[in-house]
């Protein structure tokens, strides 16, 4: 989409001289959920065939630590020639003022792009946004959509630092910081869903097969627990065997996850717990013949 009118945009060759810039302030990792993700996918898949990346705002929470959250994105109107790039900042503006009265809590925390080129340009948008999330520094997510061959897709999140004696916008090195994709356990069902769609597809015209019922995915789960204790009995058993030799930190790790349930069993309390199930159980299935007794009573009536 160009951009529309071009006077709502403000080329950056001519923004404010000099790099913003805090120290002390700099985030110190990037934690990506699955929506800022999705949203940022659909703007590339969404571009015109003349752009050769997008990039857009970023939304989220930093913590005292240094720790930023992106929760969120939206996409920002820009053009890029070979002599000048323009961002619409009014329309970035516009759709901030927007979203903050949705989602209050959330702040400017930087910005994304798609590809890994990081230019003269990529540097320019880095300080206007610095400027942004001031007095914090301004995050830059790096998207590989992994569509060119021979490259992968994944994310990569940056710091700007300036370079030389008189730093200029365009002058700047990006620094890369530790970067990680967080995902609720809500949200653990629709992502194993499409990395298995994806995995199993072995051509661009493969369908999606149709979301799992509850009981699939119980089974599933039901499943791979049982094959991580089946590791966990076989390697216990190669070290009491003398066949391979004890990790301390993995037996204290067994420790800590069984002990709990070791005392539990000792207390009786997992027998208190299974017989309360077991009631709830049997309760649930004596209203339920109920129920269906009594249903077939007011036919017999009616009838």
């Amino acid at each position: 989409m160009p951009l529309s009118p071009l006077s709502s945009a403000v080329f950056l060759q001519n923004a404010t001289p000099g790099f913003t810039t805090t120290p002390g302030r700099t985030p110190t990792s990037v934690t990506v959920h699955p929506v800022a993700l999705f949203s940022i996918l659909d703007h590339y898949l969404r571009r015109t065939d003349a752009q050769d990346r997008v990039i857009g705002t970023l939304l989220g929470t930093r913590s005292d630590t240094g720790e930023v959250e992106v929760r969120s994105s939206f996409a920002v109107l820009h053009s890029e020639t070979a002599d000048q790039v323009a961002v619409d900042m009014e329309y970035h503006r516009t759709m901030y003022d927007l979203h903050h009265k949705v989602s209050p809590k959330e702040v400017i925390v930087g910005w994304y792009s798609t590809g890994s080129n990081l230019n003269t340009y990529s540097a320019l948008i880095q300080n206007f946004y610095t400027q942004e999330t001031a007095p914090h520094q301004a995050i830059h997510l790096a998207l590989n959509t992994g569509v060119q061959e021979g490259q992968k897709a994944g994310v990569q999140a940056y710091v700007g630092s300036p370079v030389g004696v008189s730093p200029k916008p365009e002058n700047c090195v990006f620094v890369p910081i530790p970067c990680e994709l967080r995902f609720n356990n809500s949200e653990r069902s629709g992502l194993d869903l499409l990395t298995s769609d994806l995995s199993n597809s072995t051509s661009a015209s493969a369908t999606f097969t149709n979301p799992s019922s509850d009981l699939e995915l119980l089974e599933r789960s039901l499943v791979t627990v049982s094959e991580m204790l089946d590791r966990v009995l076989s390697y216990v058993q190669s070290v009491l065997s003398g066949e391979a030799k004890g990790d301390s930190a993995v037996g204290r790790y067994l420790m800590d996850a069984l002990g709990p349930i070791t005392e539990d069993l000792e207390k009786g309390e997992f027998n208190t717990h299974l017989q309360d199930t077991l009631l709830v159980s049997y309760l649930a299935n004596l209203v339920r013949s109920q129920a269906e007794v009594s249903s077939r009573l007011a036919l017999v009536k009616a009838s």
